[in-house]
């Protein structure tokens, strides 16, 4: 009975005319769905890192249907990566994402703006102009080489009141690289990308923070030394958060298989990484988890791990990954999931809640489809697994913009 009075809710919730709630009016409204063991309620997730590639690369996404991938993996709001055509370096070719994400968008959408002219890294790009319009500076995909051009963004970040979101590479250290430079590449033969490509440039980025005093954020940390050198410059005061994602802490480089679902960038590195990031995640080193939902055609994915692009999708399957290998095995608490995924990237990024909440069955097991993604990218490495967590509604802005089956 438990089970058919929360369904009617859900129903009458759905059908609602003028349907405007909170999470805690929803509370009011479906009773049954906190005392059941069928259905969970929780705050809408808040991902700081993804591609919806559009406008410039609409076959690989859009704000449309990433905005609905994102609302299916109970997501309310994120904030969309720079690297387009055009790159938003300007408020004019900033214009036409805005204009997608008010039509298209059935979730919030903020966009970065980049921080250096084309993502080139050769002139600083107008922030100044950008500032009120995106939510961050990013020239996620490239790494600023120049340290004179990082300390330039810092200091007028800082001025504007702004965070400095880096994807940090060292590009001389790259020598052509494309999974990590581990047993797996030296047993198969693959070119491998070091760990110190990584960490190099957040150790710079680190100390030119900790000069000029800016907001940083480091995107997407996936190696042992990372999560070190922002541990130590927290304790020091450096105004500094960080991110991870998903498969970089329950994946390793001993899961590669040859086949493009697996390449990433940064790319899955040793077992003793993924347990420093758990590490970071359980002593409050690491902040939040995003995604980077990275999309690309079927076409592209299907060269292996040499020819593929970098990149795969995470929106769909984010909380499930995380609730099926973190929670479920007591790693981490269910409130420490909640703080990483909802609350922790709002709070750093100034973005709102609403009145955004999803419905999930916690308990209920699904293996992962990529045929049945609302996402246009369908390469994932949790292909064909068994995860627990199947969202059932999302709600954002007080209107149900997703609902399964």
């Amino acid at each position: 009975m438990e089970r058919i009075q929360a369904e009617k809710q859900i129903g009458a919730m759905m059908k609602a005319p003028d349907l405007s709630l909170s999470l805690d009016e929803a509370k009011a409204f479906l009773p049954s769905l906190f005392h059941s063991p069928e259905y969970t309620i929780l705050p809408g997730f808040c991902d700081v890192h993804v591609h919806f590639r559009e406008p410039g690369f609409s076959y690989k996404e859009t704000i449309a249907s990433g905005s609905r991938a994102a609302a299916a993996g109970g997501y309310t709001a994120v904030c969309t990566m720079p690297n387009l055509n055009p790159v938003p370096d300007s408020r004019e070719n900033l214009r036409m994402q805005r204009e997608l994400i008010e039509r298209d968008a059935v979730i919030s959408v903020y966009p970065y703006g980049a921080i250096t002219k084309m993502e080139a890294g050769l002139e600083l790009a107008d922030l100044a102009e950008l500032a009120e319009q995106v939510i961050a500076f990013s020239d996620d995909g490239r790494g600023v080489q120049n340290e004179e051009m990082m300390r330039a963004a810092m200091t007028e970040a800082k001025r504007l009141g702004k965070i400095i979101a880096a994807h940090c590479e060292v590009n001389e250290l790259l020598r052509g690289g494309y999974i990590h430079d581990g047993a797996y590449a030296r047993i198969y033969g693959h070119k491998g990308i070091c760990s110190a490509s990584e960490y190099e440039q957040i150790e710079r980025d680190l100390r030119l923070c900790e000069e000029i005093g800016c907001a940083y954020h480091v995107c997407h940390i996936s190696t042992k030394e990372s999560v070190a050198l922002i541990r130590a410059a927290k304790k020091r005061g450096v105004d500094v958060t960080c991110e991870t994602a998903p498969h970089y802490l329950v994946l390793d480089d001993s899961d590669l298989q040859e086949d493009g679902r697996w390449k990433m960038n940064p790319p899955l590195r040793s077992k003793e990484d993924r347990l420093a990031l758990l590490e970071g995640i359980l002593d409050g080193t690491i902040d939040m988890i995003a995604t980077d939902h990275a999309p690309h055609s079927a076409e592209e994915k299907a060269k292996g791990l040499a020819g593929s692009p970098f990149g795969i999708v995470g929106l769909e399957t984010a909380f499930s990954v995380m609730y099926t290998h973190l929670v479920r095995t007591e790693t981490i608490s269910m409130e420490k999931l909640i703080e990483l995924m909802a609350i922790a990237p709002r709070k750093r990024f100034g973005i709102p809640m609403g009145k955004d909440f999803s419905v999930w069955r916690l308990d209920e097991p699904y293996t992962v489809d990529p045929n049945r993604f609302l996402s246009k990218g369908r390469a994932t490495p949790f292909a064909g697994k068994t995860l627990y967590g199947r969202c059932m509604m999302t709600v954002a802005n007080g209107t149900v913009v997703y609902r399964a089956d």
